[in-house]
């Protein structure tokens, strides 16, 4: 390990050693001077941004000052869309604006007409756009997301294009387990699970969704298919402003929000607060068959269950924040977060045998949960001497806290026999993140970055499991009872280095280099209860992860050909390393594996990019290699430990994390956005692909392959200026897993939104699962045993939301100076 450590530390003195230096590219400047329509009064804050003219990206934005101007200086020469918008008003859309080298180009004085006010050709109402389309990234504007709104960031992201939710309430992209970033950070908040921060999370709360399927090494290696990166919602408007939004909906969910914004020349305040409280009915069940001679008989004994279900639970988040505009080229930020939620879940499960000595039993399951989680964060961003070189370092603590009560009871018909189980639990994290990151430019067409980063985890998870014992009274269980104490850590360095060859042909390379370690600690307790045996587990590995890039500029109009490869990293998590025995269902037991290995990913895509003016599309053929695939693995009794809890149980299943073997899987994608008249737009995914699993010998379990296809179609039709309709549709082939398929899934979900007060308000009804269809369903097949499984999270839901917009463009209106103030460099937050 030392050697290993001392490579480390070269490979980081060899990457800075070799940063080259040069020259900058031309530029030119613009100008423009925003007034209300029909008086003289300036628009202080107003928007206003350049657009790539075929993406329609944007590429540079500003805030107008006090006297309503906004002057961007150091703008790249070519063309441009300028788009100028205001809470309230209607935006400006203009075409074919041109920046020449050493020029400052002057628009003059432009008029925003207040909404709802009859308006002229050059002015068209417009909104940010939902899908920005990139050869490598894309970003959605998920505050244009009707139908999930007064949802959760789980319903929301379940309704990203390219993105799917799985039974167990995970996200997945192309099939597979991605990275979850906030902010471009991992999120201390959730704890060693992120799906429960999701499901608590308002959707309301959430500004856009990134994501990228093929990192390059400047991002983390962790994810099998790419990253997707939450951005939180933070206004730069000028002056104060800002939303507030209250959601009623079905089953007693109750949503509500405030964002504020205060800034001037030298500081950005913002803050947020949300509370949610949610309810979410679902439903579950299923069917277990004994095989004898692998087939099932008369003799067979069959458990079949069907259970209602709910999620409930109450959120309450905080963000605060401040940007300090030092000068033209530093900024220092300071922020933090905060969540403070309390879960309720339960299931009231029948149970019923056949052929054996129990005909029905009912379950009755409870869980109650409360958490605190919080983390500060500290940026700083400095632009140095040459055009587009800059510094950047972030540095980040956070903080979960978990405890937990979980009751059980059951009843059997037979003697009135009953079972009770009370587990209480107690969970603990913190995480360290630190960064540096530098951008050099080594001229019009080629840059250099590099950087380090650490992040260090450490988290505690301990249970205690009691029985009711035959004398009526209550007994530690110590075999479902262990302390679980984790610490991981990831210490990184990159380099990227991009060129441009010629006119068309683009290059980017790039390495990676990570120092990992995972640490265990596990204390059980012997059978009189004293504490002990303690097992300690250690895993350290260094890896390098290379990325490559090669880029052909088909035509002028941004249409480009991609070709990457990059290697990347999944690593077990701490539910999935806990030994520790689940007995909240005693007929379906889950196990944690601290001898996991991390996956290793090898991935290559093909990527074509085309834009028209109404119509652009990214079409992408994937090939993606996993080894050490960490799967659950059902098991019998065959296996020692899943025989000790089986043993008298029926027909109950054994489930526990491995490394199952490899993967290989390959499809196209395609992500279309058309916009097919002015009022009406549509956004399709289509995702076809072929998957085989080759398992371990030592599993004994056939390969599996097979081919799947899942799509999605977003449309947006607006009926006039202010009422507007969304439709969304998905639908999931069925598909070959390990050990058996899922079943077809589809729903669909509409929204409708009435904008009412000028523009400042809106009304939004929405109904989530329409026609009450999303139910994710399962076959497994094991030696022994036959499984069929279904499951829904929530049913059918309804909602009423009403958001309002406002701000105040000027706190000292009375008190102007009358001079005009540029804005500082940076301002506009692109």
């Amino acid at each position: 390990m030392q050697l290993k450590r001392l490579s480390f530390i070269k490979l980081i003195h060899f990457l800075f050693l070799f940063i080259p230096l040069f020259s900058f590219a031309q530029q030119g400047a613009l100008r423009v001077k925003v007034l209300e329509a029909g008086s003289s009064d300036p628009v202080m804050g107003a928007s206003v941004t350049l657009l790539n003219p075929t993406t329609k990206a944007p590429v540079l934005g500003r805030q107008t000052s006090t006297e309503g101007v906004a002057l961007m200086s150091d703008v790249k020469t070519g063309r441009y869309i300028l788009q100028i918008s205001f809470v309230g008003m209607v935006d400006y859309l203009k075409d074919n604006v041109l920046i020449e080298a050493g020029k400052t180009l002057d628009l003059g004085t432009i008029s925003l007409e207040e909404a709802g006010k009859e308006i002229g050709e050059v002015v068209v109402q417009g909104r940010v756009p939902e899908l920005q389309l990139g050869i490598d990234k894309k970003v959605f504007d998920v505050s244009q997301s009707m139908v999930s709104a007064g949802g959760t960031a789980q319903d929301l992201l379940g309704n990203v294009p390219t993105l799917q939710m799985d039974a167990d309430g995970s996200l997945s992209l192309r099939g597979s387990s991605v990275r979850i970033l906030i902010d471009g950070k991992e999120s201390a908040m959730a704890g060693s699970d992120v799906n429960k921060l999701l499901q608590s999370l308002p959707a309301d709360a959430i500004a856009k969704v990134e994501i990228i399927t093929n990192p390059s090494a400047k991002y983390d290696a962790e994810g099998q298919t790419g990253i997707v990166n939450i951005v939180l919602k933070k206004n730069i408007r000028t002056g104060l402003n800002g939303t507030a939004n209250v959601t009623a909906g079905s089953y007693d969910t109750y949503n509500a929000g405030v964002t504020l914004n205060y800034r001037n020349n030298k500081f950005n305040y913002f803050g947020n607060y949300n509370f949610r409280r949610g309810n979410n009915p679902g439903e579950n069940g299923g069917r277990t068959v004994e095989l004898i001679n692998g087939e099932e008989t008369a003799a067979s004994s069959i458990t079949n269950t069907s259970a209602e279900s709910f999620r409930k639970g109450m959120n309450n988040s905080f963000r605060l924040g401040a940007d300090y505009y030092a000068n033209d080229k530093t900024t220092f930020s300071l922020g933090g977060n905060m969540s403070i939620r309390d879960n309720k879940r339960g299931d009231d499960i029948l149970y019923t045998f056949e052929n054996q000595f129990n005909n029905l039993s009912n379950r009755v399951t409870r869980q109650k949960e409360n958490d605190l989680g919080y983390d500060v964060t500290f940026d700083f961003k400095r632009t140095l001497k040459r055009e587009g070189e800059e510094l950047t370092a972030n540095v980040t603590y956070g903080s979960d806290k978990e405890d937990g009560t979980n009751t059980f009871y059951q009843t059997y018909d037979v003697n009135s026999r009953e079972s009770r189980r009370t587990s209480t639990t107690y969970e603990k994290g913190k995480n360290w993140n630190m960064q540096v990151d530098y951008v050099l430019p080594l001229g019009e067409n080629h840059k250099f970055e590099a950087g380090y980063r650490s992040i260090i985890r450490n988290s505690d998870e301990n249970q205690l499991s009691d029985t009711l014992l035959s004398n009526n009274n209550w007994g530690r269980d110590y075999r479902a009872s262990n302390y679980f104490d984790m610490e991981s850590g990831v210490h990184a360095l990159y380099a990227n280095y991009q060129r441009q060859l010629g006119s068309r042909f683009g290059v980017q390379v790039g390495l990676r280099a990570e120092d990992a370690y995972l640490k265990t600690k596990i204390t059980g307790f012997d059978s009189l209860g004293a504490i002990g045996p303690t097992n300690n587990g250690r895993l350290d590995y260094f890896r390098l992860y290379p990325s490559v890039f090669l880029s052909y500029n088909v035509n002028q109009g941004g249409d480009k050909v991609q070709l990457s490869y990059s290697r990347r990293v999944q690593r077990p998590r701490g539910w999935q390393v806990n030994p520790f025995v689940s007995l909240s269902d005693e007929l379906n037991i889950r196990q944690g594996n601290p001898n996991l290995l991390p996956e290793d990913i090898h991935s290559v895509e093909l990527s074509f990019a085309k834009f028209y003016d109404t119509w652009n599309f990214v079409t992408s053929a994937y090939y993606r290699r996993v080894n050490d695939m960490i799967q659950p693995l059902q098991l019998g009794t065959d296996d020692p430990i899943a025989n000790e809890y089986l043993a008298g149980r029926g027909n109950a299943t054994f489930m526990r994390w491995e490394n199952m073997g490899n993967r290989n899987s390959g499809g196209v994608e395609i992500v279309s956005k058309v916009n097919i008249f002015k009022w009406w737009d549509a956004t399709a995914n289509v995702n076809l692909f072929y998957l085989k699993v080759n398992p371990d010998k030592a599993f004994n379990l056939a390969s599996r392959e097979g081919f799947a296809w899942s799509s999605n179609l977003t449309t947006n039709v607006k009926f006039a200026k202010s009422t507007s309709l969304q439709l969304r549709g998905d639908y999931r082939t069925p598909m070959n897993t390990a050990q058996g398929k899922m079943h077809r899934m589809y729903g669909v979900d509409a929204a409708i939104r009435q904008d009412v007060l000028k523009g400042k308000g809106s009304l939004l009804f929405n109904v989530r699962d329409l026609f009450d269809s999303r139910r994710f369903s399962s076959e497994s097949y094991l030696a022994t045993r036959y499984m069929e499984n279904y499951f829904r999270w929530s049913k059918r839901t309804v909602s009423l939301t009403f958001s309002y917009r406002f701000g105040l463009q000027d706190l000292s209106k009375n008190k102007r100076n009358h001079q005009e103030s540029a804005p500082m460099e940076g301002e506009g937050g692109y």
